[in-house]
């Protein structure tokens, strides 16, 4: 496919299916991607609904954004990508599960399936994050395709969804699933999982909770966004990240998609994180991303300040998104986390693969 096509059809789809375009466009890099909380409780802020607009949600943490058709054509189309002599040979890794083990298993274990698709099965129980299971758009590649059945995975009890981006949200993945499948969401998707037959769910504001009596997930604040029609309008539903407390006795983070921001302090004021999952993909060029995406180096100092034991991230391997290939954030994140002395306490999942606890 051209340059010239490829550039056009994603600047579309920018403008019309606004999946594609997952980060602010801006000039040039700011001195800061983020709002400082100056001192504000992330907890208070909630409870004051700061984030709360008038028919819409705020980022509170976030910069102004700008998202025109033009920049983003001006992206795919002029910007010189660094990673060039990289993308033209991109392997696709299909994903295969023996899920025997996870099934046999009798603590809690996470299974890094593809993009941000996570299993979680906590003893008796099984969570998924973000199930997508299949392309996107036609035209974003998916280089990590399921080789594997559906109905050899699992069966999740509670669905997680982090935010609406089509890449988090799919609604074609969620109708794969046992219509009668518990959902958890932040606020606002009532339609979404209406039209797939989900009528069972629970939908959070952030430092809401749900518990079924064994385990408690709390949706916690990210410094991103959300949109799924843009005649409609963004952040017309909430996104958020989850602290999941495992009847297993694990306390696992999962950050969904965000940008850095000066809360993750905060966050782990709330309790001991044993395990933190972040979303580090789709952060290359920073001028574009950085408002939106953590970078691996931007992750290492979230990942200090939320003090947790040990890291693992998604959100890589499956969809061309930004400018840095796909299977790129790994050996990013193994550099960022050497050069800080961290790199014992990352678990490197790799796509299909699980760790036991």
């Amino acid at each position: 496919m051209g340059r010239l096509t490829m550039g056009l059809k994603m600047a579309l789809a920018g403008q019309f299916l606004p999946r594609v375009v997952q980060a602010a466009v801006l000039p040039e890099a700011p001195a800061l991607h983020y709002r400082p909380l100056n001192g504000n409780n992330l907890r208070e802020m909630a409870r004051r609904k700061m984030h709360h607009g008038d028919g819409v949600f705020l980022n509170p943490m976030g910069i102004a954004r700008d998202k025109r058709f033009w920049q983003v054509l001006s992206w795919k189309l002029f910007h010189k990508n660094a990673y060039g002599d990289f993308l033209d040979d991109q392997p696709t890794t299909p994903v295969t599960i023996d899920w025997q083990p996870v099934k046999s298993h009798r603590g809690v274990s996470v299974t890094f399936i593809k993009h941000s698709t996570l299993l979680i099965k906590d003893l008796d129980k099984v969570l998924l994050i973000d199930p997508v299971f299949d392309d996107i758009f036609w035209f974003i590649k998916d280089y990590s395709p399921l080789a594997f059945d559906l109905a050899e995975m699992p069966q999740p009890d509670h669905v997680l969804i982090t935010h609406g981006h089509y890449d988090h949200l799919d609604k074609p993945s969620l109708a794969a699933l046992n219509p009668g499948t518990h959902v958890i969401s932040p606020l606002g998707y009532d339609a979404e999982f209406e039209s797939v037959g989900m009528h069972h769910r629970t939908q959070l504001d952030w430092y809401g909770q749900f518990s079924d009596g064994r385990r408690e997930i709390t949706c916690l604040p990210a410094n991103h966004w959300t949109m799924r029609n843009p005649l409609v309008g963004p952040n017309r539903s909430l996104w958020g990240g989850y602290l999941i407390k495992t009847a297993g006795g694990l306390t696992i983070y999962i950050s969904g998609d965000s940008a850095y921001f000066d809360g993750f302090e905060q966050l782990a004021h709330e309790t001991e994180i044993d395990l933190a999952i972040f979303n580090v993909g789709a952060y290359a060029p920073r001028w574009f991303m950085a408002p939106s995406h953590m970078n691996p180096a931007e992750c290492v100092r979230a990942f200090r300040e939320i003090r947790a034991r040990n890291l693992m991230i998604a959100h890589w391997g499956t969809f061309q998104l930004g400018d840095e290939p796909v299977h790129f954030p790994p050996g990013d994140m193994k550099k960022a986390l050497e050069e800080e002395g961290l790199l014992s306490r990352y678990i490197p999942l790799g796509l299909g693969e699980s760790y036991f606890f």
